[in-house]
């Protein structure tokens, strides 16, 4: 049997749309490739957003500021010394993006200044944090990129 190139070009532009066709289904169908959003509730979480530049900005225009610093210990968070931290409330949330498992939030209770997210609760690789706290009813939010190792 003779095969022009009409015909042979038809068969090769299906073979290859198959190929493709073929490895899109296994992604799609593999929990292995795990397609996910970077936040389950999206829409919810973009209502807040004017708030959270608001926090923001609070949060750079206090004298001292916040700092994140990776220590052997684990993480740690060092809040205002001027600032009373016993009337400081919020949470740390921390968030993996190559891994949606990972992700943890750590409510805020302070004996000092000082909060440490031992390093047990993390694994190494690039973290981002986010310190959502209050003092005296203002809001602040610091957030930061961190590789932990």
């Amino acid at each position: 049997m003779k095969i022009n190139w009409g015909t042979a070009i038809v068969i090769a532009f299906a073979l290859f749309m198959s190929f493709i066709l073929f490895f899109v289904f296994r992604v799609q169908s593999d929990s292995k490739y795990d397609n996910e959003l970077v936040t389950d509730e999206y829409y919810k979480k973009e209502a807040t957003v004017q708030s959270d530049i608001d926090s923001e900005q609070n949060a750079k225009a206090l004298s001292q500021k916040l700092t994140i610093s990776n220590t052997t210990e684990g993480i740690l968070i060092s809040f205002p010394k001027d600032l009373d931290f016993k009337k400081i409330e919020g949470k740390v949330s921390l968030y993996r993006p190559s891994n949606k498992k990972l992700d943890f939030v750590n409510p805020i209770t302070l004996s000092n200044s000082d909060l440490l997210i031992p390093k047990n609760n993390l694994v190494g690789g690039l973290w981002d944090i986010a310190v959502e706290w209050t003092y005296e009813g203002k809001s602040y939010l610091n957030k930061e990129q961190l590789y932990f190792q």
